[in-house]
This record gives structure tokens, C-alpha cells and sequence, in this order.
């Protein structure tokens, strides 16, 4: 009787230990599968937008910010390039972006920012006549 119940407690513990390898193993593969998923539907462009300071910065990565399907904006102050990182089912995303900095004041690839919304901006923030 005591070898029967020997037994049976070896393959409880080896089946524990197979389930919980099979888990963590699950988890793993699980967790690499989430992390290509969300950059499945993300596309990356680069688009020129002109500015001068880091209140250009700002105010542009808050208009790219609030466009539906942006996942990120990061304007570089130097090059004067916005890469910008959307949702590729929100096709628009990028031409509503760039109608969204111009109204906000600054001149983009596509449209040029209003003149008494650009004259509104801070001296800083002036660079046309630079």
C-alpha cells in the first residue's frame, strides 16, 4: 500500500512540474506574440515641419497628439523632422496632422500656417525672417 501511494505522489509531482513549465512556456510565447502585434498596424513617417524653439516642440507634438490614430510624435528642434508613428487604419491621420500644425502656427511639407495665426506666436517661434 505505502509503494502505491509512493507512486502516485511521483506522477502528481511530475505532472505539476509539466503543467507549470507548460504555463511559463505559454506565457512566454504569449508575451512575444503581444509586443509584434503592436507594431503590426503602426506605420512611421517623417515629415518636415518648420519651428525653431522648444515651445515649437511642444506645440507641435501636442497638435500630432491630438489627431485620432497617432501613437507617437517626436519633432527634432535641429533637423526640423517629426516622426511621426500612427495607426495605418487611420489613413488621414498624417494629412489631418499636418492641417492641424499649420493651424497651430507652423508651416508644414503640405500646408503653410496662416499669417495671423503665425504672427501670434512668440518672437521665439518666428523663422521666416531668419
Amino acid at each position: 500500500m505505502l509503494n502505491f501511494i509512493k507512486i502516485n505522489t511521483m506522477k502528481t509531482f511530475k505532472t505539476l512540474i509539466v503543467a507549470i513549465i507548460a504555463f511559463f512556456a505559454f506565457r512566454e510565447a504569449n508575451a512575444q506574440r503581444d509586443k509584434s502585434q503592436s507594431t503590426l498596424c503602426i506605420k512611421t513617417e517623417n515629415i518636415k515641419v518648420l519651428g525653431t524653439c522648444s515651445m515649437d516642440k511642444r506645440r507641435i507634438e501636442n497638435a500630432a497628439y491630438s489627431i485620432e490614430g497617432v501613437k507617437s510624435a517626436e519633432w527634432n528642434e535641429y533637423t526640423q523632422i517629426l516622426t511621426l508613428k500612427y495607426n495605418v487604419f487611420k489613413k488621414e491621420a498624417a494629412d489631418n496632422l499636418q492641417k492641424k500644425i499649420a493651424s497651430v502656427g507652423n508651416d508644414t511639407e503640405k500646408y503653410k500656417a496662416d499669417d495671423a495665426v503665425y504672427q501670434k506666436l512668440p518672437d521665439c517661434c518666428h523663422y521666416r525672417n531668419i
